[in-house]
């Protein structure tokens, strides 16, 4: 361990410079183009630090996504990340400040692909690779619920002896992600009769007031103790002050622990009925990633990835976090995954996004350590 925290220190300037080049190349989720664009900027940096071509899963509507395999034999390590950002292209930009790299997607996640490239480089180089598969999944689509990389992470990921997931650390500890909700999306739409609001309320159903039943009774769905969350994050309607609005909208968000859960929800949230009856509802949407939830096997790789930290001068714990991950669908399939495994920092999604300069080399160290350990070992014990 010794010498790859060795040479990842040495090469610390190198990995900065290629977070700095992805993050410079701007991908919201939403433009494809740009998306397209980063990929092929992350194409070039597999090139030039690993010697490996991208096998490029085209899409239409979404960004391509891009798988990179080194090795054809020995037992498969998957490592899982999205080169795609929430952020619309000039809202942020680069730059560093005590200690600290600011940028749209730089914590998540585009230092952690970098970093994972490099963890494998090292590894590479030093001739401690083994005899294993090593497969980069990078999609295009996570944030916004990977939809059509879904079914392809499934498919290339199967078999795994482990997943790594290099989503950001645990904000503030720098703790892996050992478990994580599933998530679901809902849109309901009503249509309500307009009328005038003075001369003739009377003959208007108000979809405004329907929505607001709606809300009330979405919000008793909340079972914290159950780490169930219903979370109605957009409500509009209406056209003028002086009209019974006929049309309203809302955006759901739902979170749940397990798929007993989820399918209860589901189930309360698609029956929804008006409470007028001259409302028409329409319920759309539904439950997206499933709960990531730890297994033997993934302990013993929780184990695994401790130890390497300890070798490397630092501890890890493993927490559960409310946020979901491409890692969600690995482990749905009983597959080992540990997620949380890319840069330290904080800021997801918030314009102070950040990672932490001196946390980079160790924690690419960390997964190059995980990796040369899994290629010690035929399987994880399933």
């Amino acid at each position: 361990m010794k010498n790859i925290k060795t040479y990842l220190q040495q090469h610390a300037s190198d990995i900065l410079n290629d977070i700095k080049r992805l993050v410079l190349a701007e991908s919201p989720s939403h433009d494809k183009t740009a998306v397209d664009a980063c990929g092929r900027v992350l194409e070039d940096i597999f090139r030039q630090r690993l010697g490996v071509q991208a096998e490029i899963d085209e899409q239409v509507h979404y960004g391509n996504h891009r798988k990179f395999t080194l090795g054809n034999d020995g037992p498969q390590t998957t490592l899982i990340g999205h080169f795609d950002t929430v952020w619309d292209k000039g809202v942020l930009t680069l730059r560093e400040e005590d200690g600290k790299l600011y940028g749209p997607g730089i914590l998540d996640m585009k230092s952690g692909l970098v970093q994972a490239i490099w963890a494998v480089r090292a590894l590479q180089q030093l001739n401690l690779l083994g005899h294993q598969r090593i497969v980069f999944l990078c999609n295009s689509d996570e944030e916004l619920g990977s939809p059509s990389s879904r079914e392809w992470i499934e498919t290339h990921a199967r078999g795994s002896a482990q997943v790594l997931v290099v989503e950001p650390a645990v904000a503030g500890s720098g703790a892996l992600k050992v478990a994580r909700k599933g998530t679901g999306h809902y849109e309901i739409t009503l249509h309500g009769l307009a009328a005038h609001a003075g001369n003739n309320p009377e003959e208007g159903a108000s979809a405004i007031q329907e929505m607001a039943q709606h809300i009330l009774y979405l919000n008793s769905l909340n079972a914290p103790e159950r780490g169930t969350t219903v979370n109605v994050g957009i409500a509009n309607g209406g056209s003028r002050f002086n009209v019974v609005a006929d049309r309203a909208y809302l955006g759901i968000d739902t979170r749940v622990t397990s798929q007993e859960e989820a399918a209860s929800l589901h189930e309360a949230i698609s029956q929804l009925r008006p409470y007028d009856p001259r409302i028409t509802l329409q319920v759309s949407g539904g439950q997206g990633r499933p709960p990531m939830r730890q297994t033997p096997a993934a302990r013993t790789l929780l184990t695994r990835a401790q130890h390497v930290a300890e070798a490397l001068g630092f501890t890890v714990a493993g927490e559960s976090v409310g946020g979901g991950s491409d890692g969600n669908f690995t482990a749905a399939l009983g597959l080992p995954t540990l997620d949380g495994l890319g840069a330290t920092g904080s800021g997801i999604h918030a314009k102070h996004e950040h990672i932490n300069i001196a946390d980079v080399p160790l924690r690419a160290a960390l997964v190059a350590g995980i990796i040369a350990e899994g290629g010690n070992h035929d399987a994880i014990p399933r």
